[in-house]
């Protein structure tokens, strides 16, 4: 099993970098994934963080859809605060694994 340093913590991850573990994660270790991803974190990029976790531990599947669903931002905005690919970041930032609709 892979490990990363975050902000002082040893993260579990898999090969790609997603945790393993999503007990190991807070928001400490959120903003310092988020730098290696090129983000700093905002008030609503910890909003959306908490629902994806919220979602994933009730195990409900994550999805762009439910994220415009949220009533937290729209689909245009979530891409803004994610840039590239923006579940696969965001999962990755909440410390939980990438969703299987993710290639």
């Amino acid at each position: 099993m892979a490990q990363k340093n975050y902000a002082g913590h040893t993260i579990d991850v898999n090969d790609e970098g997603y945790f393993t573990d999503s007990t190991q994660w807070n928001r400490e270790v959120a903003a310092a994934v988020a730098k290696d991803e090129g983000i700093e974190l905002t008030d609503k990029h910890l909003a959306i963080l908490e629902f994806l976790r919220s979602r994933h531990s009730s195990g409900d599947a994550l999805s762009i859809r439910s994220i415009n669903k949220s009533g937290i931002v729209d689909v245009k905005e979530f891409y803004a605060l994610f840039p590239g690919a923006p579940l696969k970041k965001a999962t990755k930032i909440a410390g939980i694994p990438k969703p299987s609709s993710c290639i």
